[in-house]
This record gives structure tokens, sequence and C-alpha cells, in this order.
């Protein structure tokens, strides 16, 4: 790892003092922040949230002054979340926090009300088969019972070493005997929802906890005519000991959803045409869409903002760019890279000619780790484009050259693999992974503006440096390393194809 910290340039550049000058005197990041997470929401693929966003995006850039188009890449499920509520209603009344999973089939406004029943330990499926008898018109709690709701550097603060230590045994002695229980059942954990829904559960009742305070992933059901729902550790395990220790527990599901059918999905692309080379491309790359456990603040609506921002400046202060900028803003990232993967399979042309791509993923934090990304000679001009960076934003990245190929995790990937110069602008964790990387606390609140301000103009000048360097940036890439576990030769990632299709039975 090289530090960038020692780079003390004497901006004298212009344009670089006039990027820094707006984004600092003229912020528009807070407001593009409430308009797309407080008033459109999660983006979840196939929604109507995610078009009205995508068309939000194009009038914004209107408002601009910049060309922008919503480019159609496939279809998905088209689903539309509503109202949930939970309340416990035997033995006492409460109200448990929780919600739906995305595509969870709707229980309608009326709602459903059932006795709470949580897996069976069994010796072997034949018996696990009989007590499915028993399942018929009940919710089922299908997650592990989780020891403790304190993440780990809580108990590393105030616990005894003989107590923290007991805590993990006890923990890795449940998962162990969790997983060899579904086993000798039959199932697994991707399947065991399905098999209880024909033979007639109510609803299915999870707690995908995240390890961190009040934070649970939420991701999709994977029944189709009976609710999923989510439940907060904290009343999942009430839940779960009411039901282990005979109390019976019963519980009112409200969970109202629509099916709408099919829903055409897009990419949003803004667009700058360049003055002196406008078919060589420097590209923005941040994913659009969301899971809808929270409103997607940190994955990626902060890599969504820092693209949008930059393009705003670069507009209003670099015009006349020589090489053509674009924004990708793509869809359905979460289910697999799809909307970018679409794009450089639908346009070999702009990807033969792109200058670099610069894509921001993970989270509120500032940009910490720049990758030449296997590119053999990333070194040279990534130094040379970092250098008019204010030493305040340049002082705390590391760069990494020549790096190494990422085959996946972002939109990045998509390109690298087409040969692409595409980097990964990483930033800071602010404990993204546990506490809002696809949970129900990845909330406006979340965002560090100061952070994902640097990181806007990070963009823009790199962005502005790429467009003016008189040189293409080389693609030629590094000789991967010998796989020491297989012996065998290391390749580059290959293209691979989007899922055009999703969510969709046919």
């Amino acid at each position: 790892m090289v530090s960038v910290g020692f780079i003390h340039a004497q901006n004298t550049d212009a344009v670089v003092e006039n990027i820094v000058k707006e984004a600092t005197e003229n912020s528009q990041l807070e407001r593009l922040a409430h308009e797309m997470l407080d008033v459109i929401g999660p983006r979840l693929v196939g929604t109507p949230q995610m078009k009205q966003a995508n068309d939000w995006a194009v009038a914004q850039y209107g408002e601009w002054d910049i060309s922008a188009r919503n480019e159609k890449w496939g279809e998905w499920r088209a689903w539309d979340r509503g109202i949930t509520h939970i309340d416990m209603v035997h033995p006492r009344i409460q109200s448990l926090d929780g919600m739906q999973l995305a595509w969870s089939p709707s229980t309608g406004s009326k709602g459903v009300t059932a006795e709470v029943i949580i897996l069976p330990t069994v010796k072997d499926s034949l018996e696990f088969n009989n007590w499915m008898k028993s399942v018929k018109g009940k919710f089922v709690m299908t997650s592990m019972y989780q020891t403790t709701g304190r993440p780990d550097y809580n108990w590393e603060e105030f616990a005894t070493d003989e107590s923290f230590e007991n805590m993990k045994k006890e923990r890795d002695s449940l998962s162990t005997e969790w997983y060899a229980n579904l086993k000798r059942m039959g199932y697994n954990s991707r399947n065991i929802n399905q098999a209880l829904e024909t033979v007639g559960a109510a609803g299915i009742i999870t707690s995908y906890w995240s390890k961190a305070f009040g934070s649970n992933k939420i991701f999709s059901a994977r029944t189709e005519k009976i609710p999923t729902v989510d439940i907060e550790l904290e009343d999942y395990t009430m839940l779960y000991r009411l039901a282990k220790y005979g109390s019976k527990p019963r519980v009112k599901i409200v969970a109202e959803s629509k099916d709408l059918g099919v829903a055409t999905n897009y990419n949003t692309i803004a667009e700058i045409k360049g003055s002196e080379k406008p078919d060589e491309y420097v590209i923005m790359s941040a994913h659009f869409d969301s899971w809808d456990g929270g409103t997607g603040a940190t994955d990626n609506g902060t890599g969504t903002l820092v693209m949008m921002e930059a393009m705003r400046i670069l507009k209003k202060v670099y015009p006349n760019p020589k090489r053509t900028i674009l924004v990708g803003h793509w869809g359905s990232e979460e289910q697999g890279l799809n909307g970018s993967r679409a794009f450089v399979e639908d346009h070999p042309e702009i990807v033969k000619n792109i200058q670099a791509v610069f894509n921001q993923d993970n989270g509120t934090g500032r940009v910490v780790n720049l990758s030449g990304a296997g590119f053999l000679h990333a070194y040279e001009y990534l130094s040379r484009w970092l250098e008019p960076v204010p030493n305040d934003i340049s002082k705390h990245i590391e760069t990494n050259f020549p790096g190494s190929p990422s085959g996946g995790g972002s939109d990045n990937a998509s390109f690298l693999a087409a040969g692409a110069p595409s980097f990964n602008l990483s930033s800071l964790s602010w404990s993204y992974w546990n506490y809002t990387w696809h949970t129900n606390r990845d909330t406006y609140d979340k965002i560090v503006f100061d952070d994902v301000r640097s990181n806007a103009i990070l963009t823009a000048i790199l962005v502005y440096m790429a467009c003016e360097d008189p040189n293409r940036a080389s693609s030629e890439k590094i000789i991967l390393p010998v796989n020491a576990r297989t012996g065998e030769q290391r390749t580059w990632p290959e293209p691979r194809s989007p899922q055009r299709k999703g969510g969709l039975n046919d």
C-alpha cells in the first residue's frame, strides 16, 4: 500500500478551485438526499418507486441543463410494498417491530391471526415429516434463536473475559446444532420456507439479525402464497421463548402488498458531450436501486448523490469537457449487477473507448482506498489525476498498484471484465456492514455529509483530469499470479450477461 498523502500539489488550476468552491458553497447534497430518500424512498427493482426515481433523476438533470435519459435494460416482477403491522395478541398484547420481506404475498387488509410455533429438534427427516402435519394454519419461526442482542464490541467493552468466552461458545454450539438439525430435517435455510408453505403454514416469521443493535437485513420472501415477515431480534427472541416454554403465542400479521405484473426496468444515463474527443468516455458509476428494509441511504443513495453532485458541478465549472462524460445510475445491482452488465453488453462502441470508470458504492464514508484494479500502468495515470486533489482529501487515500481485478461486488466489475479501466472509490466503513448494508436502518440520518461532499469533490476532479489528459489511459492488464490453493493460473474475470427477466415464472 502506497500512501498518496504526501501529495501537496499547489493547486493553481482554476477548474479545480472552482470545483471545490462550488461543492463547498453551493452544495445540493442535502436537498437531493431528502428528495430521493425521504420523498421517493427505497428503490427495489420492479417497484413503482424505482421508476419514480429514474424519472426524478432525469428531471433533475434537466434542471441543470444536462442531457439525460432512461434506457431500458430488462424486465422484473412488479411489486408494491404496502403496510405491515405485526401484533402479538396472546398471551398479552404487544405491537412487534418487523416488516414483510420484498415480494412477499399479501395477507389482505384484514390480515392473518395464528399461533406461532418453532422448528422442532429431530433425529431424522422421517420425524420431521411427521411433525409437518402439525404446521397447518400456524406461523412458523425459521431463523435461529440468538443468545444475545448485543454486538461483540459491546461484550468486549463490558464483559469479563470468561463471560465473553462463555457466550461465544454457547452461540457457536447453538449455531452448529441449528444447521445440523436442518440437515437432519432434509432441508436448508434456502428451501425450508417453501416446504412449510406446501403443508399449509399460515406464514413464515424470520429474523436475519445483522449483529448490530436494532439492525436486521431485509431481503426477499421465498414464499408464493403466504406472507413472510422479518421481526427484529428483540421481539423475535421473545416470541421464540414464549413458544418454546409452551405459552402458545398468537400473532396477527397484516402485510399488504400488490403484485403489479411485469415492470420495465431502466438505467438512468446523463451525458455532457466531449468537445475534442466526443467518442472517448469518462464514466461516473453508481447503482440506483436498493433493498427496501430502509431507504437505501448508504447503499447506494450516497454513491448516487456523489455522482449527481459531481455531474452538476462539472456542468457548471467545466461545461465543455474534452472527452464525453457519462453518469450511469444502474438498475438491479443488488440482484447481480444487472443494469451495468446490460449497459456493457448493449454498448460495445462505448466500452471500447472508455478512458476511465469511477464507481462508488460502499457507504457514506470518505474515500480511503483506490486500487489499480490489475491494470499494469494505472499508477502512472491515476497518480497524475490525483495530484491536484486537495490535501485534506487526498491525505486519507491509500493507493494499491497495480492491484487486482474485482470479479464482482459492485458495478465497476462489469466494466472491468470487459477490459475497460474501471476503479472503485472505496470508502471508510462507518460500521456499514453491520448497521446499514441491506438493513432496516439504512436511512437518511446515517449519511455523513462532510464525507459525501469530499467524495463529490474527489470524483469531479478525477473526472476532469481524466477528460483533460492528452493520453489515452492504458488498459494493459497484469499477468495474474498462480492460485496457491489450486496451483492454476488465475485468469481475468469474463463478462457476464445480465438477468434480463427477474422474479418471473416464465
